[in-house]
């Protein structure tokens, strides 16, 4: 897997992944998708979020899911960018009111995409 086609479809089948563990609350699915040492930082509304990935599994377990409460699956990739074995995604995740901006950085270890770290921020519509 060494072409744009081949790494792009890999990042896309990660993100999937933590698409619709995000939206179902799946945390087994969630974790395939991050490396177990990924930090999780942004800001919600103004309020500084700092998180490791554990914390951050944790409160997706202990919520209510998007799916559980109804709400249409509404997540979207914006863009890829992927220089050699590291890529940045920008995603879009509207939900639970708040309208999720993420700037995922990737990196390919041991022949795999995971999600090395998650910049997170809500934007008003």
């Amino acid at each position: 897997m060494d072409n744009y086609t081949d790494n792009a479809a890999a990042i896309t089948a990660v993100l999937s992944n933590y698409f619709n563990g995000v939206y179902k609350g799946d945390s087994d699915l969630l974790a395939s998708a991050f490396h177990p040492q990924a930090l999780v930082a942004g800001d919600v509304n103004g309020q500084a979020y700092f998180k490791t990935f554990d914390q951050y599994l944790d409160g997706v377990k202990n919520r209510k899911s998007p799916f559980e409460l109804g709400e249409k699956f509404r997540m979207e990739i914006i863009s890829i960018e992927i220089i050699n074995m590291i890529a940045v995604a920008k995603v879009r995740l509207p939900m639970f009111e708040f309208n999720y901006h993420d700037l995922l950085s990737l990196s390919k270890i041991n022949g795999k995409w995971v999600i090395a770290n998650k910049l997170l921020t809500n934007v008003s519509i």
